[in-house]
């Protein structure tokens, strides 16, 4: 803000707008928006809002136009001495020139306070990027040992799918001969059924080849009129011829005595 700038700032610490139409000017070199000096000097006593100063005097306060009419101009210092309109028009020069400076001072003040929490907020900053690289360089050396741990894993991984491999083989290589072996005993228990009933059927027809000619027992006869000896007669001659054929230990025992002498 210099001194060409035709504008001024409401002085209300909150406030700082652009002054327009009416505005309020203190003795104290003051001046607030026609909003904040109606409702900061409408009660008794009034104070400054910016300095805190008591405004007791009747023109310790005045509502002045900021932009005056022509006719206003033209007459407000009609009949005033030359030395009283370069008074007036001084003190009007220094109220100027103490807001340009003030609003300049307060400006710095602002600036340094903005610097200053700047350089809390990067020293804030730098410590936290700091902790951060610390604790990203800790992250970086457990994502290393994590790596590390990972490739032992994957090391482990791949001998034990080895082994599981070959034991699928082995499994595989005894599940074939199970197989086979298995198998191999259907069919030689298929056999053995087959064989069975051909091996009885044999014997059948043998024993059947045998029976042909049954062996009749002896039949005693009626014993005759003279009744001195007891015949025997078979219905065939074969039937005779292995009856008396059949051997008896008393009749080997005569034979062996018949030898002897």
């Amino acid at each position: 803000m210099s001194l060409c700038d035709d504008t001024l700032l409401c002085n209300f610490p909150k406030c700082r707008t652009k002054l327009g139409g009416f505005a309020w000017v203190t003795a104290c070199s003051h001046v607030f928006c026609d909003q904040h000096g109606s409702g900061e000097f409408s009660r008794s006593p009034s104070i400054c809002p910016a300095c805190s100063s008591a405004l007791s005097g009747k023109l310790d306060i005045v509502r002045t136009e900021l932009s005056p009419s022509e006719e206003y101009k033209a007459m407000v210092l009609a009949g005033l001495r030359p030395d009283v309109i370069l008074d007036i028009s001084g003190r009007a020069l220094a109220f100027w020139s103490y807001q340009v400076t003030q609003e300049r001072m307060y400006q710095e003040y602002s600036l340094s306070r903005a610097e200053s929490q700047l350089k809390q907020l990067e020293k804030v900053l730098t410590q936290q990027n700091q902790s951060r690289e610390v604790e990203l360089t800790g992250m970086r050396g457990e994502i290393a040992s994590l790596k590390k741990v990972m490739e032992e894993y994957k090391r482990k991984y791949s001998e034990v799918s080895e082994r599981l491999m070959e034991r699928n083989r082995q499994y595989q290589k005894l599940q074939g001969l199970y197989d086979s072996l298995r198998l191999r005993n259907m069919v030689v228990g298929v056999g053995e059924r087959d064989m069975a009933p051909q091996l009885g059927h044999h014997d059948f027809n043998t024993g059947g080849a045998r029976q042909a000619t049954p062996q009749r027992s002896p039949q005693f006869l009626p014993v005759a009129q003279d009744g001195d000896s007891r015949f025997f007669s078979c219905l065939e001659a074969d039937g005779a011829k292995t009856f008396f054929q059949y051997s008896s230990p008393t009749r080997e025992r005569g034979r062996l005595f018949m030898k002897k002498h």
